[in-house]
């Protein structure tokens, strides 16, 4: 993809100077003044540098004299210059070596003496005037009056730019707008290259639609909506989404990251904003792209920096312009952000961004087909299965499975494989979801402990209908965990029940539980698992009401977007009461969490001896070998439904 910034000028390059294409070529006053300094430069470099002899003190030159070791010399003002007979040594022991000619300083400007030492011994001498244009008083004198004309011009220049700041000049393309066009015929993105989004491509079909036939909906009286937001999660194609738009209807795309309006300067925003969108009109029908919009477009009255800084100036230019469009300039913007949450509501209403788009990651049908197009290079081999990858790939975004399939054929080029095969995969998905391994080595007592914390948490899993399928559990370090126990959802979920939370709160504290029934004390290898557990617990009675002493009442977190600078003025929606509650309700779901988790692992404790003693032997267990071991896992899913409705 080749790309240029675009400054706002219009394809017409009949003859105007200003352009490449033109055919006249005159020249501004600051190339006149840039020439006149380089030849000023130039002059004193070849005044200073040009002839560059050795230096001798006076009573070196006039012993030489007498050593009749002098060829010639000039005087010039307070300084001879000459050429000796014969290279001398350095006066010096240790002295730099002489060249061929040498210069001395004189003590006295007019001394006659050396003259008529000279004479008595037969030396060649001149004089050379020291005034002239290029003599040592002329350059100096020229660099000078130069250096006048220069500043002149240059406070000249400055009031001019103040007076007109949108003229083009030397600096004219600071506050110029940054954006990348991309032409329709430069690598055209459809929506054919874009899997999945099914429902966010039908959105954005009749965008097309208006930018190639406007007069379609222009003569019903319809009017297009001015901006589209695509809002989702990190990872899953909305700027792709948005060149496959441009590329659909085939008209230029320009596309600007938000923090590239934000500058040091006061007005560098504004001006760019200006000058962007007066160049998507120049090009219209186009598409003007703004990612992360969220970094220019937040919410303003906000934080500790007030109402009246860059951000928020930018911000305003933007919605200035918006209302600016015309019903018949065939221009749309669309920006994406994963933070819709804190966009300012003036951004949001109809008129601007009116038409909201959300792009989330993708089902399991929508993940098998974007593995086929990241794979489509990639040779695969026979026992790979995209549909089964798919399945146990629930949760990852499109960059999160284009990296996957990456991180497979790495490592199967890493073990010189001429196929990407299945075990690669599992290998690539275990190094994204655990992290890569660490060389560390255990102790004894610390290697026992790590395994029968993970196969606590791994037998909680295993015997609980409603956690998640165990996958693998492993005791070599990985990322920042001494041992990893891997889930694998075996549906996609969109909802949760509070039977579920509940599970996965004893889930959490098996491994903490299962270190205090085997060795009688607790480990700090728990401090993740408590962490996690006390926000689920929080959020289950603060946000989602299930707890009867609380009752169906959400209450505001102290740690909802804290770089916002609300937290800060904002007092507590609930009384000190509540919150003390609160904190008793978090404290009593996660202790029947822990009694649970206990309770399971007494009743089981065969079990999780027999999966501790293979897992030391192995080091990772997967979930066949775990079915050998303690016998085949609780039913759930979608049969465990079916039985409880039979019941």
């Amino acid at each position: 993809m080749s790309s240029s910034p675009q400054s706002g000028s219009n394809n017409d390059s009949s003859g105007d100077s200003r352009r490449p294409g033109g055919s006249r070529v005159m020249f501004s006053p600051q190339w006149i003044i840039f020439a006149l300094l380089s030849l000023v430069l130039l002059a004193y470099v070849s005044q200073t540098y040009g002839d560059r002899a050795s230096h001798v003190d006076y009573t070196f030159l006039w012993n030489q004299i007498t050593d009749n070791n002098v060829e010639q010399a000039t005087f010039q003002g307070e300084v001879v210059r000459g050429r000796w007979k014969k290279i001398p040594l350095p006066a010096e022991k240790n002295g730099p070596a002489l060249g061929k000619e040498f210069e001395v300083y004189l003590p006295v400007p007019l001394d006659h003496d050396l003259k008529k030492h000279m004479y008595d011994h037969g030396v060649e001498f001149a004089g050379k005037s020291d005034n002239g244009l290029f003599g040592a008083n002329g350059v100096m004198l020229l660099i000078n009056a130069l250096s006048l004309v220069a500043f002149v011009w240059f406070m000249w220049f400055i009031l001019r730019r103040n007076s007109d700041p949108f003229s083009s000049g030397m600096l004219g393309s600071f506050i110029r707008s940054p954006a990348k066009r991309v032409k329709p015929s430069e690598h055209p993105t459809t929506f054919d290259d874009v899997a999945a989004m099914e429902q966010a491509k039908f959105e954005l079909q009749e965008i097309v639609e208006f930018l190639k036939t406007p007069a379609k909906f222009l003569r019903l009286g319809a009017q297009i909506p001015k901006g589209v937001l695509l809002m989702g999660p990190p990872g899953t194609g909305k700027t792709l989404l948005a060149r496959a738009t441009a590329g659909e209807a085939g008209v230029p795309f320009f596309a600007i990251n938000g923090s590239e309006f934000i500058q040091m300067f006061v007005g560098v925003g504004a001006s760019r904003v200006r000058d962007m969108f007066k160049t998507a009109k120049e090009n219209a029908p186009c598409i003007l792209f703004i990612d992360e919009i969220d970094a220019v477009g937040r919410i303003r009255g906000a934080g500790l920096g007030g109402g009246h800084d860059e951000r928020e100036q930018t911000l305003n230019q933007i919605l200035s312009e918006m209302d600016g469009f015309q019903q018949t300039e065939a221009v749309i913007v669309v920006a994406a952000t994963n933070r819709p949450d804190v966009l300012d509501p003036a951004l949001l209403r109809p008129g601007r961004f009116d038409r909201h788009v959300t792009v989330d990651r993708p089902t399991k049908a929508g993940r098998a087909a974007i593995l086929k197009v990241h794979s489509r290079k990639v040779p695969l081999g026979e026992d790979v299965d995209l549909n089964a990858i798919a399945a146990g790939s629930i949760g990852f975004s499109g960059a999160e499975l284009k990296n996957l399939v990456n991180e497979a054929a790495l490592h199967a080029a890493r073990t010189s494989k001429d196929t990407v095969v299945a075990s690669d995969f599992d290998a690539a998905r275990d190094k994204i979801l655990m992290g890569p391994k660490r060389e560390e080595v255990l102790n004894e007592r610390e290697r026992l402990m790590t395994a029968y914390h993970e196969c606590g948490h791994a037998l909680l899993a295993w015997l609980l209908s409603d956690v998640d399928h165990v996958h693998k559990v492993t005791i070599i370090p990985r990322g920042r965990a001494l041992g990893v126990t891997q889930l694998l959802p075996d549906e996609d979920r969109y909802n949760v029940g509070e039977a579920r939370l509940h599970s996965q709160l004893s889930f959490m504290l098996g491994g903490r539980a299962a270190e205090k029934l085997i060795f009688d004390e607790y480990s700090a290898g728990a401090e993740d698992d408590l962490k996690r557990a006390t926000q689920m617990a929080r959020r289950m009675i603060t946000r989602w009401g299930m707890s009867t002493v609380i009752g169906p009442v959400a209450f505001r977190d102290t740690d909802e977007h804290p770089f916002l600078g609300k937290e800060m003025h904002e007092q507590r929606d609930y009384s000190e009461e509540t919150a003390r509650i609160i904190d008793l309700e978090v404290q009593k779901f996660l202790q029947l969490a822990d009694k649970r988790a206990v309770q399971v692992l007494i009743d089981n404790r065969d079990k999780l001896d027999a999966m501790t003693k293979a897992l030391v032997e192995k080091e990772s267990l997967d979930q066949n070998e775990i079915a050998e071991i303690i016998g085949v896992a609780t039913v759930r899913g979608e049969a465990a439904r079916r039985l409880e409705e039979q019941s």
